[in-house]
């Protein structure tokens, strides 16, 4: 769970630290006082994109840090460790900062981590539902997604999807290959000419070696010779031969070592100078032997390399290049091959489609069972909704073409009141009934997930009364599995809540006026205060406390009650 958040210079915050607490925690606060920016600064540092116009006004940069509790996470405890991001034991800290130079640091218990693996760490961690989420329930995409998530078959819709883009990529492969057939026997017919001149040649990496060493070797060898007469002559035959005057000094010195000792060291080093020029002069002679003027062999030589060189330039590469060419065309030889064999890819098309329908079958299946489970759960809590009579059901449309995302269409289908038929919920759902059935599915679909914590922002628009004073509980009974952060307009959600944070936005009035806010968390009498605001606006009366007062003792009465 999120155990502290620390906000510095984002958008109109200046400081803040805030500790949490597990349970239902509530943050209220005038319109536009900046309780959303709390979410915005957490998805930031959980790896949202960001950018300077996020800086605090006259800010050099902007920094967040968010501390969790993960010691009953183990998947992220190994995920952290696998990806060299683990730090102290049970806790994770994220770090994100964004410089007015538009730069932007990310870490993970301290290791620089990227914006992905922020992602994909906060993925443990959080789940967010927002005010916008009425909206995009609209959406086809979306219902089949929501639906997916509910049946636990997520994953079976993404193996469904790669099943059919394989299948796709097979039946393409099989139509292109029988519309080129033509331009498949010319090109085949290309590289085996190809390969079969490249092959004659017969060149390997290390004949070419050896050609360019023997060739060097022997258009020189008069001059090779000619340099080992003339070291044999230096070192050995020539009256003032190196190796007879090392041997004089040598003979001269090592006759006076008896006199003095120190001329043992140098005279080992002229007896071992001696033996290397010996050994030296007796490998240049057998050097001297070896060596062979061979005008034949020079010829056939140079015949070699230029029917190499004639043919690396006809293929406009280099000699060396020769060989790896070769190997190149046989491989594309042999993929044309395989890729003209028609009947092949028609199998392979078989295969595919086959692997498709059954994983797709699969899909069906779960989706049928899963469909009605979720129409029940959502139907009974839209009772508890005020939509009493009310339906929710959702239909599985079969497709007369497959796709990628199965054999089925979803539709999210509702009937508002009892009698009516059921119909698409795009075309019969009113604001506020749209806003109640979303919060119905949220709330059931949440206590699917493994995060931790649940963050609902401002999820309650559109409703109010008995209905609100519902949510709140529906919200704080979830809060008794799951740490739960709710923003909230409503004063009968505010109430129900464990815990209650005041944005406030306060205007500084300096040379240069600022915006910034804050966010305190509030006593038992300062609650009674914000809810009596949120119910009574700016004139606030004995009787508005008196009747937040109440709404809080009967939120915790209740909750007394509800285990």
């Amino acid at each position: 769970m999120l155990k502290h958040l620390s906000i510095n210079d984002f958008v109109i915050m200046q400081h803040i630290d805030l500790d949490l607490m597990p349970g239902f925690t509530v943050v209220t606060g005038e319109t536009g006082a900046g309780k959303s920016i709390v979410i915005n600064a957490l998805t930031l540092a959980l790896g949202e994109r960001g950018d300077i116009s996020q800086i605090r006004m006259g800010c050099d940069r902007a920094e967040i840090n968010a501390l969790f509790d993960i010691s009953r996470l183990p998947n992220m405890i190994n995920w952290l460790r696998d990806n060299d991001l683990d730090g102290d034991p049970d806790t994770c800290l994220f770090r994100r900062i964004i410089e007015s130079s538009g730069r932007s640091r990310s870490y993970i218990n301290g290791h620089a981590a990227t914006l992905q693996q922020l992602r994909l760490a906060g993925n443990f961690l959080i789940d967010i539902h927002s005010q916008h989420a009425h909206q995009s329930l609209l959406q086809k995409d979306t219902q089949r997604e929501l639906l997916d998530a509910f049946s636990g078959c997520a994953d079976l819709a993404r193996a469904v999807k790669a099943a059919y883009q394989s299948w796709q990529d097979w039946q393409q492969q099989r139509k292109a290959m029988e519309q080129r057939a033509e331009e498949s026997r010319n090109k085949r017919d290309q590289l085996e000419w190809q390969i079969q001149e490249l092959s004659a040649l017969n060149l390997t990496a290390e004949e070419w070696h050896t050609l360019q060493a023997d060739h060097s070797r022997l258009s020189h060898v008069a001059t090779l010779m000619a340099a080992a007469e003339m070291a044999i002559e230096a070192l050995s035959d020539s009256e003032s031969a190196v190796l007879k005057q090392v041997d004089t000094i040598y003979t001269q010195l090592n006759h006076l070592v008896d006199y003095d000792r120190q001329l043992e060291t140098i005279t080992a080093l002229l007896d071992s100078a001696r033996i290397q020029l010996q050994e030296g002069v007796r490998d240049l002679k057998h050097y001297r032997q070896d060596l062979d003027l061979d005008p034949q062999a020079l010829q056939e030589i140079e015949q070699r390399l230029s029917a190499i060189h004639l043919m690396a330039r006809k293929y406009r590469t280099s000699a060396e290049e020769l060989p790896p060419r070769l190997a190149n065309l046989m491989h594309q030889l042999e993929a044309l091959d395989s890729a003209a064999d028609i009947g092949h890819l028609q199998a392979q098309e078989i295969t595919a489609k086959t692997e498709y329908l059954a994983l797709a079958g699969q899909l069906s299946q779960a989706r049928q069972q899963g469909s009605e489970a979720l129409s029940n759960q959502v139907s009974d809590t839209m009772q508890m909704l005020a939509m009493s009579g009310g339906k929710f059901a959702v239909a599985l449309i079969p497709l007369e073409q497959a796709t990628s995302s199965g054999l089925e269409q979803i539709e999210f289908q509702v009937a508002a009141n009892q009698g009516l038929p059921l119909r698409p919920l795009a075309k019969v759902a009113s604001g506020g009934e749209l806003s109640r059935i979303s919060l119905a599915i949220q709330v059931i679909c949440s206590k699917l997930g493994t995060a931790p914590t649940l963050i609902f922002d401002e999820v309650d628009v559109g409703i109010g009364g008995k209905v609100a004073e519902i949510v709140g509980h529906l919200l704080k009974k979830l809060a008794k599995q799951r740490q739960v952060l709710c923003i909230t307009h409503l004063p009968q959600v505010a109430a129900t809540g464990d815990q209650q944070w005041q944005v406030i936005k306060s205007a500084e009035l300096a040379e240069t006026p600022s915006i910034s806010s804050t966010i305190k968390a509030l006593d038992q009498q300062e609650r009674i205060e914000e809810i009596a605001r949120m119910l009574g606006g700016v004139n606030i009366t004995d009787v508005t406390r008196q009747h937040a007062a109440e709404m809080l003792h009967h939120a915790h009465h209740a909750a007394g009650n509800n285990p």
